[in-house]
């Protein structure tokens, strides 16, 4: 039950939460994933994932999406969030990854990914688009597949203080994902971003400026246009305020490209997970 840090062999542990944040959040476990929730922002800090390659199970989607008992709703962005507009449920713990093990295990753990604290405010085009963000995901869970291989996945929202304020919540402007699977007997990780920011230009600003006006009127935020970039991990660890030292240190991104920037990927061949 929950993330099993020691799933690959060797410990990967999930992300830190830092002390002075520890009190507004709580630990959930799901089957074969965790989600540790920002109660203040009512969306996840951080989830994990287990995934098994070599075990996964197709099953029917369904879609019974539902706020988690075991906690208060108002701590949770539930579907007043989503309704009347052209903001999706994005799953952070993709559906697909922990639904693995026998049909009846498969089962529960698809059924488990549509609890509402598993979910993040995304423009449709952002959470729909094979060419980003599912792209990516649909790469990540092919890998595990074919090579029948063991992956731990880290993806959150990256909750900044300057998201744009919709129905009591922020909606968040950049998610990440952190793949780590075993190589020979070691640790290696994988960072990505995707921006779903409006660019940042004169012409951004201009838009952002009317973007506070309509969202102050109830209008949906104009989420901008949407780019995945392959990133180090140890940006992403202070993109987010997370620790993560073990995930950091493991990261196959070359150090030539790591130090040019961040790289930008629209192919999935793009993806540097060797």
């Amino acid at each position: 039950m929950g993330f099993d840090a020691w799933f690959l062999g060797l410990e990967a542990a999930m992300p830190r939460v830092p002390e002075a944040d520890a009190a507004a959040s709580v630990d959930l476990d799901y089957l074969h994933f965790t989600v540790v929730l920002d109660t203040r922002r009512r969306l996840a800090r951080i989830t994990g994932v287990n995934v098994d390659g070599a075990r996964l199970v197709d099953v029917e989607r369904g879609d019974d999406w539902r706020l988690d008992e075991r906690i208060p709703a108002d701590w949770q962005a539930g579907p007043e969030i989503y309704a009347r507009n052209d903001l999706d449920r994005g799953h952070l713990v993709r559906r697909r990854d922990p639904v693995w093990g026998t049909p009846e295990v498969a089962a529960r753990a698809s059924s488990d990914s549509f609890h509402y604290p598993n979910a993040a405010p995304q423009a449709s085009e952002f959470n729909q688009s094979m060419l980003l963000w599912v792209g990516l995901e649909d790469h990540v869970l092919e890998y595990a597949r074919v090579h029948a291989q063991r992956l731990s996945v880290f993806t959150a929202p990256v909750l900044a203080p300057d998201d744009p304020p919709y129905r009591g919540i922020r909606v968040p402007l950049r998610f990440f994902k952190v793949v780590a699977w075993r190589s020979g007997d070691e640790l290696a990780t994988a960072g990505f971003v995707l921006d779903q920011s409006p660019l940042i230009d004169l012409e951004g600003a201009a838009r952002l400026q009317a973007e506070a006006a309509r969202v102050a009127a109830g209008a949906v935020p104009d989420l901008g246009p949407f780019r995945t970039y392959q990133v180090p991990v140890a940006d992403i660890a202070q993109l987010s305020g997370l620790a993560m030292p073990e995930l950091v240190a493991a990261d196959r991104m070359p150090r030539t490209l790591a130090a040019e920037g961040w790289r930008e990927v629209t192919r999935p061949e793009q993806l540097l997970l060797g």
